[in-house]
């Protein structure tokens, strides 16, 4: 009776261990941003995420993971004439997690400052050519919860950008119409999920 407890005590740490995401793994996920130029708000498009991550498991529940991660972005500016823009950058996130060990799952709450580079950044609609718009520098934070099982995490994090992302400085006014180019921001829902080796 004794060795099964003692079996079952260390099934039990070994599945704990493993329950735990760490190392290199892939990460993936949609996003669901709004855009604001100069206090108008336009509606949410739906974009999404892939980049390479590495977990490094801290004492006392405490992680830190660090992503490169890809990131397409959009907002629907005039909804008559079906004009979007789109832009997609590269991001550096570096997530701030603490949550306990649970044997079977972790889950935990996220805090993930990040900066980034828009690559590409265009309009297009039914009344337009496809017009690229300047890059831009973005920082910003996002906030959220997530749960590891396994090798396999899932986030769901609320983001807000802080810089200048995609800048429509180069759109003329006839473009955009009578909405003001300058001081774009995005921010929204991402949701991510991630696979660890």
């Amino acid at each position: 009776m004794k060795k099964i407890f003692i079996l079952a005590a260390i099934a039990m740490m070994a599945f704990s261990a493993s329950a735990s995401a760490k190392g290199f793994g892939i990460t993936g996920g949609m996003n669901f941003n709004s855009a604001k130029i100069k206090d108008v708000k336009m509606d949410a498009q739906a974009g999404w995420n892939a980049g390479i991550t590495y977990a490094f498991n801290l004492p006392l529940g405490f992680s830190i993971q660090p992503a490169l991660v890809y990131s397409q972005t959009g907002a629907l500016v005039e909804k008559l004439t079906e004009t979007t823009q789109t832009v997609g950058s590269i991001n550096l996130p570096v997530s701030l997690q603490w949550g306990p060990d649970l044997l079977v799952a972790r889950p935990f709450v996220d805090f993930t400052p990040y900066v980034g580079y828009s690559l590409f950044n265009k309009v297009e609609g039914d009344l337009l050519k496809d017009i690229k718009g300047g890059n831009g520098f973005e920082y910003g934070l996002g906030v959220g919860a997530g749960l590891n099982i396994w090798k396999f995490q899932a986030i769901v994090r609320y983001n807000w950008n802080f810089g200048v992302l995609g800048s429509l400085k180069d759109f003329t006014e006839i473009d955009l119409g009578s909405l003001n180019p300058e001081n774009q921001t995005y921010g929204g829902i991402s949701f991510h999920l991630a696979f660890f080796f």
